[in-house]
């Protein structure tokens, strides 16, 4: 009986970060530095990651992702649009695929280091993890896949400097602020909601 009811709040509390994503996600449509979107949605995944193991981030991730590459399909993401334009198929994966190791790895951090010691820096940490990760994927799939793209948004600058400085620079310092400032909040939350000893990851 406490395992169901214990699996029951599992599905109910990703079922809530689920929607939060979604919201915050279209939310961060309007609040653009360049061409990028500033990703305001990493919280919940960072929580649920930290909750319910790396199968969670992992799958809050993938929302994540979907809800970026809806937004490039539609146009409502312009940067996105372009790239969507560009290569379809690569774009898909690289939306999916930094959303999904980005909440994976948040996941995977927060396990090793609260199993090592202090639970508050393996929430810090993992709120670190994550934008890099995003972020990180996303810069080194534009040098690989979308290398004309990203020469013309640079404008004749060095593209490596555009990318630093232009591209993800901004947005990347802003996405790691949020992360760090909530972090006392992310750490709360986490010790509210901590399920029970033997709780299956997802």
């Amino acid at each position: 009986m406490e395992n169901a009811r214990l699996h029951t709040q599992k599905l109910v509390t990703l079922a809530i970060f689920t929607a939060l994503i979604i919201v915050l996600q279209l939310t961060a449509n309007v609040a653009k530095i360049g061409p990028v979107s500033i990703t305001l949605s990493l919280v919940p995944i960072v929580v649920g990651a930290a909750l319910y193991g790396t199968g969670a981030g992992a799958y809050l991730g993938g929302v994540f992702g979907l809800v970026v590459l809806m937004c490039c399909i539609s146009g409502m993401d312009l940067g996105g649009s372009v790239l969507w334009n560009s290569n379809p198929l690569v774009t898909a994966l690289v939306c999916l695929g930094k959303g999904i190791a980005a909440g994976a790895c948040a996941g995977g951090v927060y396990r090793a280091l609260s199993k090592a010691g202090s639970s508050t820096a393996a929430a810090l940490c993992a709120g670190v993890v994550c934008p890099v990760v995003n972020t990180g994927l996303f810069c080194l799939a534009m040098i690989l896949f979308f290398h004309d793209t990203l020469t013309a948004w640079a404008g004749g600058t060095d593209i490596f400097y555009y990318i630093i400085f232009g591209l993800a620079g901004v947005n990347f310092l802003v996405e790691l602020s949020v992360n760090l400032v909530l972090g006392p909040v992310i750490v709360r939350i986490i010790h509210a909601r901590r399920p029970a000893a033997g709780t299956e990851a997802l």
